[in-house]
């Protein structure tokens, strides 16, 4: 491949004439381009950014609330993280890679001002906190160079287009599935919102008041929980002066996946020295999804627990915010482990084991310590899966190099201690040792698919099912990271440093899955995709490249690859219940009663497939006896198309999204929201509420009398930002870990729901006095307020459903 100086306009084939204008890299050299051609080479970054602008105006984003997030992401998070990363990293790349990294830098840097200013009382002054990474780099000779450094070579044309691209089809995915299906604040009595989202509310409301953290719905309750993703969203508001509400449901999410695919990208080219592993990682972790041959593809229909993109990144805020955290921090470790051996680390070319040559970005030096040591910190908390499989990863890359050289990887050794220590720091200092319900054991999420309870499967048969379960595992999730399968072969599993690592990774993930039982194990399996479509990518690549393509094959290969994920996606919409009804009764499952019954339409359109390829790439070892120019190609087709087979799980949930109701989408009515908001304009944030609504119910109470059996009540909290004495406790830390539904203080309840249902002035005032009430929120569609209350309290609110009263 050529240099990394100018990125190829296709794979790995760049243009003699952009070789020579990046073969400069410091002061010298040709002339600084003018005005005109700089902003030919942002006007990638600027339609990517005038699109998401677009999209957010078109979801009823009003222009100030983008403009204020514009302001907040340019001040408070990428001008300190820059900076920053520019005063540790050695020598500069690419302005790109300087801008991505900075962008994560700030991210950790914003959580250090926000522990100190929340800490002090000091949010007023949030958004001068930026001041004490800019004065410094003004004030210091040494830093001011950090300002405007010199030498960064250029990314060609293509590659800032094709990264641009990616981030728009992301945007143009969460508007279409996302932010054009949800009001920003529910504005109806029949709006249903995934039952998640007032939660992380309220812990983003909780977040702008308290360090650290305490749970939200049981005033004063410890919170154990990798809550760092809601310290982020209050210093979005803080700082940009955005209602959280606004910050949720529209900024934070398409910002955070377009850093995400960026860093993926820059992550990618650093690694390899292949510009183009960049953006091809990014697609295989945004645009390909699950493979699967459900439609509609409902949470009941998740086989294997959370997919990475479809729901999850929107109302698993912590995954999103997670992953840009840690693709930087793979980025860093990866990097130091490619300067033993790998490469050298001034970043001069090195050879493949093919031989073919690479141009590797210079080597970030030692600054990149403090970095692992930053974004591992950051990721502690970000998602308690991100650290034990990055572990997993290192320790696997350390007994491999033990072995195959004999001597102790001393760099791995330093990096697992840094990262282990952040470890160590959130299991004991945030989580203090809660396990949130997790348990080893082996085979627990996926032994219900070879379930034989009745032991009416032979042997044979059984080990046939326990086989064909494990096998749809993989292609679930995994097969996006097939193209490391080439990549492994041709260097006959001697690794350089860096992809033991990142194999590491991508075997660890869905390995603690398959040895953690509970449905939050599936993030464990989420964490290790990062790793494997790195490692996908960069085999993609090295396929692509020997295959040596013509423009008009390369041609045939995109509009070939776009007219089989179109084919899939109609076929799946539109056939998906015939075709399980066709592969039940083949494999004698006609009722749909088996334990493996959800496995078989994966499974069976896999064989499909298979079968088809086989067909395919026989034809194509005939015709290129006659046609030259297909001989040593046909593995490169095959290889696309099993890297794109799960690409029409995103069509198919934009499609999903105007029909299906996600189940778990529970009745959120706009009066609800009315009186929680009214209760935070007339209430100071040390003021704790009582409410007499612990539950949520699927027709929001329409039956008289129904029961409240599930706790899942959080729009209190989540909408007045305000602590509640008993709301609804169902993700407590404390009951996830002891797997139990009753609340742990059962005076405390009785307390909190006499005051409304059969109050007295004793009653009343000891919620006063003692646990610091003010305010009764009393929801009637559950049950009335005692009629008693009016002359106990002063009615302040009331729109008919919900009536507030203060304590005075």
């Amino acid at each position: 491949m050529g240099t990394t100086d100018s990125t190829a306009p296709a794979l790995g084939t760049p243009s003699a004439a952009e070789g020579r204008a990046g073969a400069s890299v410091s002061g010298a050299g040709p002339a600084a381009p003018g005005a005109g051609a700089r902003l030919v080479r942002f006007l990638p970054a600027l339609a990517a950014y005038a699109l998401l602008v677009a999209l957010l105006l078109a979801s009823d984003t009003s222009v100030s609330d983008v403009a204020r997030y514009t302001f907040y992401v340019l001040w408070g998070v990428l001008l300190p993280g820059t900076l920053v990363f520019r005063a540790l990293r050695r020598r500069p790349h690419t302005l790109v890679e300087d801008l991505a990294f900075g962008a994560v830098v700030g991210l950790v840097l914003e959580l250090a001002a926000w522990a100190v200013l929340v800490g002090l009382g000091l949010q007023s002054a949030a958004t001068a906190w930026p001041l004490a990474v800019v004065v410094p780099f003004l004030a210091v000779p040494r830093l001011r160079r950090h300002w405007f450094p010199r030498g960064y070579r250029r990314t060609s044309t293509g590659w800032n287009w094709s990264v641009a691209g990616i981030v728009g089809l992301t945007s143009a995915y969460l508007y279409a599935a996302v932010l054009s299906r949800n009001p920003i604040v529910p504005d109806r009595e029949t709006t249903r919102q995934y039952i998640d989202l007032p939660y992380l509310l309220s812990l983003a409301g909780n977040a702008k008041n308290n360090f650290p953290l305490t749970f939200p719905q049981a005033a004063g309750e410890p919170l154990h929980y990798h809550w760092f993703t809601f310290a982020h969203m209050a210093m979005t508001d803080l700082v940009g002066h955005i209602d959280l509400p606004v910050v949720q449901m529209r900024l934070m999410v398409p910002a955070l996946v377009a850093l995400a695919m960026v860093i993926t990208a820059v992550v990618g080219h650093r690694l390899s020295g292949r510009p183009w592993v960049g953006p091809v990682a990014a697609l295989l972790v945004f645009a390909v999804g699950e493979f699967s041959a459900v439609y509609p593809n409902n949470t009941p229909n998740w086989t294997f627990g959370a997919p990475l993109v479809p729901l999850m990144s929107w109302a698993s805020l912590s995954l999103t915010y997670s992953q840009p955290l840690l693709m930087a921090l793979i980025g860093v470790i990866a990097d130091v482990l490619r300067g033993r051996g790998d490469a050298d680390p001034d970043g001069h070319g090195t050879e493949d084991a093919d031989g073919a040559g690479r141009d590797r970005a210079p080597a970030l030096g030692r600054g990149a310590y403090v970095l692992v040591a930053l974004f591992a910190l950051a990721s502690s908390a970000a998602k308690a899966s991100s650290l034990p499989v990055t572990l997993a990863g290192l320790a696997f890359a350390g007994v491999m190099v033990l072995i195959g050289t004999r001597r102790i990887p001393w760099a791995i050794v330093r990096l697992g201690a840094i990262v282990a220590g952040a470890q160590l720091f959130a299991t004991a200092v945030l989580f203090k040792f809660e396990s949130y319900g997790l348990e080893v054991v082996p085979f627990g999420n996926v032994q219900k698919y070879w379930a034989d309870p009745a032991h009416t499967r032979t042997a044979a048969t059984q080990a046939v099912v326990v086989a064909a379960t494990l096998i749809a595992f993989v292609l679930n999730h995994q097969l996006r990271a097939v193209g490391m399968l080439p990549l492994l072969w041709r260097r006959r599993l001697r690794l350089e440093q860096s992809q033991w690592f990142l194999l590491g990774g991508a075997l660890a993930g869905p390995a603690v899955y398959l040895v953690v039982n509970g449905f939050n194990a599936s993030y464990f399996t989420l964490a290790g995709l990062p790793f494997g479509v790195l490692l996908s990518a960069w085999g993609y690549c090295e396929v692509f490249e020997r295959a040596a393509l013509p423009a008009r094959g390369k041609a045939a290969l995109a509009v070939g690859t776009l007219a089989f994920v179109g084919l899939l996606t109609y076929g799946i919409y539109h056939y998906a219940g015939d075709w399980a009804t066709f592969a039940l009764k083949a494999v004698g499952d006609a009722k749909g009663t088996k334990s493996y019954t959800p496995l078989v339409p994966a499974l069976a359109a896999a064989a499909a497939l298979a079968a088809v390829a086989a067909v395919v790439g026989l034809l194509w070892w005939v015709a290129g006896r006659a046609l030259p120019g297909l001989r040593r190609r046909g593995g490169l087709v095959l290889l696309t198309g099993a890297l794109v087979a799960g690409a029409p799980s995103l069509l198919l949930d934009v499609q999903q999204s105007r029909h299906v109701v996600w189940d778990g989408a529970w009745p959120m009515p706009a009066s609800q929201v009315e009186a929680a908001r009214w209760v935070r304009a007339h209430s100071r944030p040390t003021d704790v509420l009582v409410t007499n609504d612990h539950c949520r119910s699927d027709d929001d109470w329409a039956a008289a009398g129904e029961n409240c059996w599930n706790s899942l009540s959080f729009w209190l909290s989540a909408y007045s930002e305000r602590s509640v004495l008993v709301e609804g406790w169902a993700y407590s830390p404390r009951l996830m870990s002891e797997k139990s539904a009753s609340f742990w203080d059962q005076p405390l309840l009785k307390l909190n729901d006499d005051a409304i249902h059969h109050p007295t002035a004793d009653i009343l005032r000891e919620l006063r006095d003692r646990h610091h009430v003010r305010y009764l929120v009393a929801d009637r569609k559950p049950a009335p307020e005692s009629p008693l209350l009016k002359s106990l309290a002063t009615p302040v609110f009331d729109n008919g459903r919900v009536a507030v009263y203060e304590l005075s």
